[in-house]
């Protein structure tokens, strides 16, 4: 038998290099020997994307792109399918799960330093999975049809309006008609099943790439590859990804699939977070939602949207509100040519970053909270305070990394 499997392997390999391919990025792909906990949540996300690539697939199979019958093909996905409301539950709550690996999978970077020289065009394509991510949440909102799916999906397609010139047009073509109808719904669907899925696995490929042609970054900031074997070429501070951390991994998703499982089948709609209960309504173009707010992943950039009250410049405070709201999510791109530290990891930076990264979490996480909280005066200055604090930690990091107190890395990686 044994001679029969790499009788096989072999023929395998003369026309496509699978045994190489494995060697490259598995068994001799060498990894710094110090990965901690951090370093969990980009396998995880990885595994959520193949997770919610197949259930999508066993969903398409009943769900109906058509506005009088999307909402209805949900509730036939959950009642009347069998095993539906699983896989309906396993994609809704891997939505979300997603974006907690990826954020905390982004942390980690700013907290090592994982963006800095020679990663930057890794951190570029990772933040192009994040947009793409961003882009495939908000057309699959809109597919169960529900009440806040609706209404939220007209308050987002209609702030392409406060664009100059082109707002109006852009806004139509994205609806593909004056209102979120039918059109939209088809367009959304094939953008989210088709359209942005492609693009996604694309950029996952060149990220893994880029990552195994540069390597990996560890808590330490050390490259790795700068201490060699003389006789091998190995890592000196390296050890093989397999069977080492493919086996640690493993640890990872065990944990995982367990909270994720806990929340599946005990609380998926997560007290509104996940599920809001407003999308368990058909949705209703005559009977608008007391308070919209799209799902938590998005509310961050929501509440900075919002926390634009001032007219400026001739430019009304709704144009500046979008604009804040994308600078948000696009200033990350620069975070390679912000960062002007003498060293990479948060161990052996000084106070100065230690405390714009703190600052920065907290009111990343306030402003997620008060955008899913109706407006009032005060919620509105505490979104104010926290926008401010947002893009200080960007507009200032040139200065304050510069001048930080840096503590002398070591030579070798630590255990």
């Amino acid at each position: 038998m044994n001679n029969k499997m790499s009788a096989l392997l072999n023929w395998v390999d003369e026309r496509f290099p699978l045994t190489a391919t494995l060697k490259a990025h598995l068994s001799e792909y060498y990894a710094p020997k110090n990965f901690n906990f951090w370093y969990y949540f980009g396998s995880l996300a990885l595994l959520v994307l193949v997770m919610q690539i197949v259930t999508g697939i066993f969903l398409t199979m009943n769900y109906k792109p058509d506005a009088n019958l999307a909402f209805a093909s949900v509730e036939y996905i959950m009642r009347d399918v069998s095993w539906g409301w699983l896989i309906r539950y396993m994609h809704s709550t891997g939505s979300s799960m997603f974006f907690v690996a990826v954020y905390l999978h982004m942390f980690r970077a700013m907290l090592y330093g994982s963006y800095r020289k020679p990663r930057e065009l890794l951190w570029i394509f990772g933040m192009l999975i994040y947009l793409c991510l961003m882009a495939e949440a908000f057309f699959g909102y809109l597919l169960p049809w529900g009440q806040m799916s609706f209404w939220g999906a007209q308050v987002i397609i209609n702030l392409f309006d406060a664009i100059p010139l082109i707002g109006p047009d852009l806004a139509l073509w994205i609806r593909g008609d004056y209102s979120v109808s039918d059109a939209t719904l088809n367009r959304f669907f094939a953008y989210h099943v088709i359209a942005v899925p492609l693009v996604l696995l694309g950029l996952v490929a060149a990220h893994i790439i880029a990552l195994h042609e540069v390597g990996s970054n560890n808590p330490d900031g050390i490259e790795i590859k700068k201490h060699k074997d003389p006789k091998t070429g190995i890592p000196l501070d390296g050890i093989p990804f397999h069977p080492y951390y493919t086996v640690k991994d493993m640890m990872g998703v065990v944990v995982f699939l367990f909270v994720f499982s806990i929340i599946m089948f005990f609380i998926p709609e997560m007290g509104g977070y996940f599920l809001e209960h407003n999308n368990f309504i058909p949705a209703d173009v005559l009977k608008t939602p007391e308070h919209i707010a799209p799902l938590w992943y998005f509310t961050p950039f929501y509440s900075i949207l919002r926390a634009n009250t001032f007219n400026f410049l001739w430019v009304p405070a709704k144009l500046w509100g979008v604009l804040l709201m994308g600078l948000a999510v696009i200033i990350f791109f620069f975070l390679p040519w912000l960062d002007r530290s003498l060293v990479k990891s948060v161990r052996y930076r000084g106070q100065f970053y230690k405390t714009a990264l703190t600052l920065f979490t907290i009111s990343f996480i306030v402003l997620g909270y008060l955008g899913t909280q109706p407006v009032t005066e005060i919620r509105t200055v505490i979104a104010q305070i926290g926008t401010v604090i947002y893009f200080l930690f960007f507009f200032l990091m040139p200065w304050y990394t510069k001048i930080d107190k840096t503590k002398p890395e070591p030579e070798r990686v630590r255990w």
